[in-house]
């Protein structure tokens, strides 16, 4: 079966994606599947790829019902974020739809489920159903009602992909300390605000020019490595991690490819207030 799961890892990790979000969850999920597929007795199995796609499937409901968990607790996260190709994550989502990944994002766990194996992936019903403990009938009213929910919810703003690829490189450049492509990616007139909380101060940091933006940035080296792109209110932003727990969140503001503001926010309240949907980037 290890052999089979090899033949469909590329399917399989198609499923992971559009059920989680994030290229890190997804690639976790396909290694926690391939753990439980290598020590199951698999013997009896007639239908490999219909088998190995629920095992995936599974693990993947359990990490979408982790995540709602998480979310009642919005500065709790039990690891670090996986780190995941910023670029590679882009091109994914563009070829899902960047709009459609974050409408998914609305949904229940099980609508979620139940509407990407059957309208995705053409998972029969009877077959979706014991993973969800539902009958057929039942899961397919829940994808019959997610199916209404995504063709009626309000299309994500058209500058979300570009924010995307614009944050993303960001990131990128931050984490392999690539001066020169940060300054690119910067508007000459920037500014960055960072209140009390980033550095102690008594009044929040103001910088303003894009080479002493950088110059701040290169000096977060070690955070971006536990970063992870996020949707804000809307909005593509920027969550760094320590030690599972959010710290700091940046939100970008931006003058068509460049980014023209950046606000570092650090402070408790504030964080919570914001509640950014940690760990599932679209």
């Amino acid at each position: 079966m290890i052999e089979e799961f090899e033949a469909h890892r590329a399917r399989l990790r198609a499923v992971a994606y559009r059920m989680l979000g994030s290229i890190g969850e997804a690639d976790d999920a396909l290694q926690d599947a391939w753990l439980r597929v290598s020590r199951a007795d698999t013997g009896d199995v007639e239908n490999p790829a219909g088998w190995l796609t629920t095992v995936v499937a599974r693990v993947c409901l359990n990490m979408l019902r982790s995540r709602e968990h998480r979310r009642e607790e919005p500065l709790e996260r039990a690891a670090a974020v996986s780190v995941a190709d910023p670029e590679e994550e882009a091109l994914l989502a563009d070829s899902v739809g960047l709009a459609l990944l974050v409408v998914l994002d609305t949904l229940a766990p099980a609508e979620r489920l139940a509407f990407v194996l059957h309208d995705m992936f053409q998972v029969p019903f009877d077959e979706i159903a014991p993973l969800i403990e539902k009958t057929p009938a039942a899961t397919r009213q829940l994808a019959s009602r997610a199916r209404r929910r995504v063709k009626g919810a309000p299309s994500p703003s058209a500058d979300l992909p570009r924010q995307r690829r614009v944050v993303g490189a960001y990131l990128a450049a931050t984490r392999g300390g690539d001066f020169d492509a940060l300054l690119a990616l910067l508007h000459p007139d920037v500014v960055l605000r960072a209140d009390r909380a980033v550095v102690p101060t008594p009044e929040p940091i103001l910088v303003s020019g894009a080479r002493p933006v950088a110059e701040g940035a290169m000096a977060s080296m070690g955070r971006a490595r536990f970063a992870d792109l996020v949707l804000v209110d809307g909005g593509i932003a920027m969550a760094m991690l320590e030690a599972g727990r959010l710290r700091v969140l940046l939100r970008f503001t931006f003058d068509g490819d460049l980014i023209s503001e950046i606000d570092v926010i650090a402070e408790p309240e504030r964080l919570a207030g914001l509640e950014p949907a940690i760990g599932h980037t679209m």
